[in-house]
């Protein structure tokens, strides 16, 4: 394979979210080289960055009865039980949290972890705390989606981050979903957290790397006994 075979073979396409700030940012670019020359260049390095955000590649998901799939690409940075929000209405109960993070470098668009309907879409305005931070489950802005199976109802929370302001939803309520399907997206810099019965067993690790639509996540159909802290 060439190289540039090799290049275009791991490009990936940009979503239609990201055309109106890469043009800003092209834009700003030709404003700075009129400043400096050296500027423009820092601009151009910019408008690449933006355009690697906004990427959305194509991803092929695992189908198997009770198989969960990252909801997003990042960092998993927290497995725990905990209750879930009140607006998306699961109840009092702790339950399974998995919290990826996306870093800025990351891809942002989100991606069903199951196969369902959207039963519930609760927008809750808030703070943009850095979105690693525990509290900002609770303190930041969030869209929380819950996901309908004919077992279970899966909650799914988009949570802006420091420097993100905008969660963006593709999908309305009643809208239904197949695993892997995409949802939504955040920018810049955010969080999803996934909500699932608590005797869930988790098929991934604090710190392991995830890929939205791909990286199974746990397995609804072996629930078992599990012990995790709470956060």
């Amino acid at each position: 394979m060439s190289i540039i075979d090799s290049i275009k073979k791991n490009m990936a396409p940009i979503h239609q979210e990201g055309y109106p700030f890469i043009g800003i940012f092209a834009l700003a670019t030709l404003f700075l080289f009129w400043l400096a020359k050296p500027l423009g260049w820092i601009g151009v390095l910019l408008t690449c960055w933006c355009a690697y955000f906004f990427r959305d590649p194509e991803r092929v998901t695992p189908v198997g009865e009770g198989l969960v799939v990252s909801p997003a690409d990042g960092r998993v940075s927290q497995i725990a039980l905990t209750a879930p929000p009140r607006e998306l209405n699961l109840g009092n109960e702790a339950l399974l949290r998995i919290s990826i993070f996306m870093s800025v470098f990351d891809v942002h668009v989100n991606r069903a972890p199951v196969a369902g309907v959207i039963s519930k879409i609760a927008y809750t305005p808030g703070k943009f705390l850095n979105a690693d931070l525990d509290k900002a489950s609770e303190d930041n802005e969030r869209n929380g989606l819950v996901i309908t199976t004919p077992m279970h109802s899966i909650g799914v929370v988009q949570i802006a981050g420091l420097i993100a302001r905008r969660i963006v939803s593709f999908k309305r309520e009643g809208h239904p979903l197949e695993a892997g399907e995409r949802f939504g997206l955040i920018r810049f810099g955010s969080r999803v957290d996934v909500y699932l019965p608590a005797g869930t067993k988790p098929l991934v690790a604090e710190g392991q790397t995830a890929l939205a639509g791909e990286t199974v996540i746990a397995d609804l159909s072996s629930q078992r006994t599990l012990t995790f802290r709470k956060a």
